[in-house]
Order: C-alpha cells, then sequence, then structure tokens
C-alpha cells in the first residue's frame, strides 16, 4: 500500500511539473509575441493598423501625348476609370459577385488574382476602362464591397487608323517581370507602361509621375474623408521626326502587301516616314488585351507585330549593287574602258549563273550595267574584287550593323565574309560564293532602314548621319548622348569625283531607260536603284506555284540627286517585281516636294557619260 501511496505522489509530482512547464512555454510563447508586436515588428503593424484608418489611392498621371513633326496628334488620353483592390483582399467572398457584375472573362479574372502572390504587388486592377454600366454596378454596390477602389485615370488613344503603328507601339499594364528590373524600379502594380516603338523607347519621358490620395475610412473600409492630396505630374508631350502626310502616302502604299517604306532626310538622320504591312491595332491592347487575341496574333504567319523596317531582315538583291560600283570605282577596277558581253548567263568556278535579263544585255559597261541591273557585269566585278573587299564596302555603308535608331529590338543584318564563314562555321569561303554575294544574293541580309541609310550616305558623299524619331531639340534634352552625334556624323573616304559618278549611274537607272523608270517624276531629279531577291531556285519556283516562293521587290531613291533631302527604300516580300516597289518610294518623295511647294528644275539635257566625266577630268 505504501508503494502504491509512493507511485501516486510520484505521478502527481510528475502532472505538476509537466503543467509548470507547459504554463512557463506558453508564458514565454505569449511573451515572444508580445516582444514581437511591440517592439521587433512595432512598425509594420502600426502601419496595417494606421491602414485599416487611413486609405492611399493613386492618382495615375496622364501619359504625354505624341505628335508628328508639324505638331499633328498621333497619341493623346481620354477620361477614364478603373477598379482595383488590394493585394491582400484576393480571397474575399466578394470578387466573384464583383467578376460576374463586371462580365470578367474567367481566365482573365485568374490571371490578375494570381500576380497578387508577388510580394513586389500592393494592388490588383481587376478592370480598366470602366463603362457606364460598370460604374452604375459599382456605384450601386460600393457599400456591399469595401475592398473595391475606383480610381479616374487617362486612357491611351490611338488614332483611329492605327497610323504608324508600328513606330509608334502601344502601352500595357506592368508585368510581374518588368516589375523586378532595375528600369522599372519606382513603378508599381496595375501601371501601364510602354511595350513597344516609341513608347517603350521613351516610356520614362511620357509616363510622368502619380499622384496620391490619401482617405480616411471606418472599421468597414468606408470612405469618411479625404485627408491628402497629391497632385500627379503629367507626362510631357513627344516631338517626332515623322511627317504624317508622307507617313500616310507610305501606309497607302503597302496596302495589299506584306512589306515596309522608310523615308529619311539624310542631311540630318530624321524619319520622315517608316510603314510595315501589315499592321495591328494599338487600341486593342489599351484595354487588355486576352490572351486568345495575343496568341492569334504571335501564330499570324503575315506576323503583324513585326516592324519589317527596323526587325525584318531579307537579302537586298540589286539594291546592293552601288556599294559594290563603289568599291570597283575605288579600287581602279571599274572605268569608262571596262566593259563585258552578257548573253544571259556565264559560268564560273565550274557553274552557271544567270542573268535575270534571258536573253542577255549585249556589250555593257558600268552605266548601262547600273541602268539595266546587268547580273553578269557584276559578276565580273564580283570575281576581280573578291568577298572580303565587298565586305568592307558595305560595312561602311553601315549594313552588318544596327543603326543605332531611337527604336528597341532593332536587327543588324549580316555581311559575310570569309573570316564570318569561318567564325560562324568552320569553312572555308568558296570564290563562287562571292558570284551570288556581289548581286545582294546568298547570306547577306538588310533591313529596310539599313537601306536607306546606306545610300543616303553614298548620296551625301560618304556621310551618315544616325537616325532618330525625335526632333533634335528634344532629344538633347532627353539624351544629350544621343544628340551628340548629329553633330559629328559617321564619314568614310569618297572622292567628290566617286561621288558624282554615283549619282549619274543612279540617275539612269531612273531617267534614262533604267529598270527605275516608274520612279521619275517631272519635276524634280530622283535617282535610285531597283532590286529583285530571289527566296528560292528558278526551278523551284516554277514548279511551286505559291505566292511565298515570289521574289521580293526592292527600290531605293533619293532626291533631289544633287543635294539630297529625302532618301525612301521600300520593300515587298515577295512582290515579284522592283517596278512595283518604284512607285511607292517614287510617290512618298513627291510627298515630301508637295509639301515644300519646291520645283527643281531638270536638265536640260541628259547628263555627261561616264567616259565624258572621265575626259574632263583628266
Amino acid at each position: 500500500m505504501n508503494r502504491g501511496k509512493k507511485f501516486a505522489a510520484s505521478a502527481k509530482k510528475t502532472r505538476i511539473a509537466l503543467f509548470q512547464c507547459a504554463a512557463a512555454a506558453v508564458f514565454l510563447w505569449l511573451l515572444s509575441g508580445f516582444w514581437q508586436l511591440q517592439v521587433r515588428r512595432a512598425g509594420i503593424y502600426a502601419q496595417r493598423a494606421e491602414q485599416n484608418r487611413v486609405k492611399s489611392l493613386p492618382i495615375p498621371a496622364p501619359r504625354g501625348a505624341i505628335l508628328d513633326r508639324s505638331g499633328r496628334l498621333l497619341v493623346d488620353n481620354a477620361p477614364s476609370f478603373s477598379v482595383s483592390i488590394p493585394a491582400g483582399d484576393v480571397y474575399s467572398a466578394n470578387l466573384p459577385i464583383i467578376a460576374a457584375g463586371l462580365e470578367l472573362p474567367p481566365d482573365l479574372f485568374e490571371e490578375r488574382l494570381a500576380a497578387a502572390s508577388d510580394p513586389l504587388i500592393d494592388r490588383i486592377v481587376l478592370k480598366e476602362n470602366l463603362s457606364i454600366e460598370d460604374m452604375a454596378f459599382l456605384e450601386a454596390h460600393r457599400a456591399q464591397f469595401p475592398e473595391i477602389d475606383i480610381e479616374k485615370s487617362q486612357r491611351r488613344f490611338y488614332s483611329a487608323e492605327d497610323v504608324a503603328a508600328h513606330v509608334i507601339g502601344y502601352v500595357g499594364e506592368i508585368s510581374n517581370a518588368e516589375l523586378k528590373m532595375r528600369r522599372f524600379a519606382s513603378r508599381r502594380s496595375g501601371d501601364r507602361i510602354g511595350k513597344a516603338g516609341i513608347e517603350r523607347q521613351y516610356n520614362d519621358w511620357l509616363m510622368g509621375r502619380d499622384g496620391r490620395r490619401r482617405i480616411l475610412v471606418d472599421s468597414r473600409g468606408r470612405n469618411q474623408g479625404v485627408i491628402e492630396v497629391v497632385e500627379a505630374q503629367p507626362g510631357r508631350d513627344l516631338r517626332l521626326t515623322l511627317d504624317l502626310d508622307l507617313q500616310a502616302v507610305a501606309e497607302m502604299g503597302l496596302e495589299g502587301y506584306r512589306g515596309a517604306a522608310v523615308a529619311l532626310d539624310p542631311r540630318n538622320g530624321e524619319v520622315l516616314a517608316m510603314a510595315a504591312a501589315p499592321a495591328f491595332s494599338a487600341n486593342a491592347f489599351v484595354e487588355g488585351i486576352a490572351n486568345e487575341e495575343w496568341q492569334r496574333l504571335l501564330a499570324d504567319p503575315a506576323k503583324p507585330l513585326l516592324n519589317r523596317a527596323v526587325q525584318g531582315q531579307w537579302a537586298p538583291g540589286s539594291v546592293f549593287k552601288p556599294i559594290v560600283a563603289l568599291a570597283a570605282l575605288e579600287n581602279g577596277l571599274a572605268n569608262s574602258t571596262f566593259s563585258t558581253t552578257c548573253t544571259g548567263s556565264r559560268v564560273y568556278f565550274g557553274r552557271r549563273f544567270r542573268c535575270h535579263a534571258r536573253g542577255g544585255h549585249g556589250a555593257v559597261n558600268l552605266t548601262r550595267a547600273m541602268a539595266q541591273s546587268c547580273d553578269i557585269y557584276f559578276y565580273e566585278m564580283g570575281k576581280r574584287l573578291g568577298v572580303d573587299v565587298i565586305a568592307e564596302y558595305a560595312r561602311r555603308a553601315g549594313l552588318g550593323a544596327k543603326t543605332q535608331i531611337d527604336l528597341p529590338d532593332e536587327a543588324e543584318g549580316i555581311v559575310p565574309s570569309s573570316s564570318w564563314k569561318v567564325r560562324l562555321f568552320r569553312e572555308r569561303w568558296y570564290a563562287g560564293e562571292t558570284i551570288s554575294l556581289v548581286i545582294g544574293q546568298g547570306a547577306l541580309t538588310v533591313t529596310p532602314l539599313q537601306v536607306a541609310h546606306a545610300i543616303g550616305g553614298l548620296a551625301l558623299g560618304g556621310v551618315w548621319r544616325r537616325p532618330r524619331l525625335v526632333s533634335a531639340e528634344q532629344l538633347a534634352e532627353i539624351d544629350p548622348r544621343r544628340a551628340a552625334p548629329d553633330s559629328d556624323p559617321r564619314r568614310e573616304p569618297m572622292t567628290p569625283w566617286h561621288k558624282r559618278i554615283i549619282r549619274e549611274l543612279l540617275w539612269g537607272v531612273v531617267n534614262n531607260g533604267g529598270t527605275g523608270a516608274r520612279a521619275r517624276l517631272p519635276d524634280v531629279e530622283v535617282c535610285g536603284k531597283t532590286g529583285t531577291a530571289q527566296r528560292v531556285s528558278n526551278r523551284t519556283r516554277s514548279q511551286n506555284d505559291r505566292a511565298e516562293f515570289e521574289d521580293d521587290a526592292w527600290f531605293v531613291g533619293y532626291a533631289p540627286c544633287d543635294e539630297p533631302e529625302i532618301v525612301a527604300a521600300v520593300l515587298l516580300e515577295n512582290g515579284a517585281h522592283s517596278y512595283y516597289a518604284a512607285p511607292i518610294a517614287r510617290d512618298i518623295i513627291k510627298a515630301w516636294f508637295d509639301k515644300k511647294k519646291q520645283r527643281r528644275p531638270r536638265f536640260s539635257a541628259a547628263p555627261p557619260t561616264l567616259a565624258r566625266l572621265e575626259e574632263r577630268r583628266q
């Protein structure tokens, strides 16, 4: 019995000890929580308590307008409203009711709620650009849904015709990945930023600085009054170098085609027009494009989101020949005495190469070879020059490198050389490949902007200015580093004599029975060059009647020939013949001079031939 009493007493002591330990643990836990609440994280909880009493709502700053060179509006803003909730309220039982009342697509609704898991996101925008029906629904249920906030904002509005869509770009809600970028460190969830084009390139200039409104709320989140308002600072307007009239002419010329058109002022690098087709509607992105529509745009074989003027890369065809001609002149391989006979084809290095004229051109010198775009003549030039000399002059003209235009995602193209092939393919360059290169085929690729830039620099005698889309005055204010090169252009050695010969050669293409006759204007001299670039072999094309196998059509021209003010390059994908591209460039050039109301007299007689020029020089 004594043993049983001792056992009971021992068990009681054990229970008491355990209870004491448990009580001590609970006390320590409560003490730790009290310390966390009152000492370690006092500021955080005080802030949360304040947020239960004071609500801070952003006042979005309106983006700056975008204007053409004459001050005409291309992009503006319109008043709008959006509805948002704090990120902590994504589990509210009211959200399904709110989504149904706003007719939010389920996938978009789920996508926006999923963003709340990111710690950088403090507010979730449920819907933007609220309709009258949306506003009526929210106002009628404001007391029922204390978590919602209706914010006044500015909706981006693009021209109804979507003029210059690829150049201007579009805006969209900032993504989780973009929030983590240093460039967007000052932005918050729900902000709308530039996603492409000028909207992206000059986003900080256009965006402005948001304001803030602090509101006193009760325990149910209902507004009790405004405590403080910090007004938003609107974004600054941006004036482009684009001319709305030339832009409209370029876009109308491309209707029905896939292609691009670029017009530059080679004297200062200003982009006067830049069009790509097919285009897209920038207004479709303003309210947040549905995932289904976005996937459709991405899968579209016509690639409407691609700015073909700066992002597409194609073989230039015969518009490359003026660069080859300059290389031949500078190296003493072309003059009035050198000629060859074109019979329509010739064998080089064991392979037969053809001219575009099946019957041949007969005896041709440099002047006639350029005017008629005789391939056989240039095959001979390429054989004598070699790939590395051709590549050197192509790079001098700016090919194979980005022009550094103020647009994102510019392509740089390819200028092949013997070292390039060894570096990429671990193979030596074969002489037969030069024969294709010399007429702008093979591995050589360019963008339409590069073509306009290159020929514009040749027309000025070896002076290349960086293309730009923003006026010089604003560019100096936005980024002085980009503005500086305009006063110090890139120069490459080119004798005035060779500049004059190149001018005469390209004058003949348009005005002396050449392949570019459809670019001719009655009141102003136009110089230019046509080009047709094969996508597949002639045999493959003849055996397959498919539109995508048709040749690409090019034309590049400038005017006036003696003192160029404008250079225009046009590409038509699968355009088949260059004479379809020439009238588009002609109309752009004509629009420029019609606006200036300048009429320069043509030569009273045809310019002297290359032989007579050389006689005078001697």
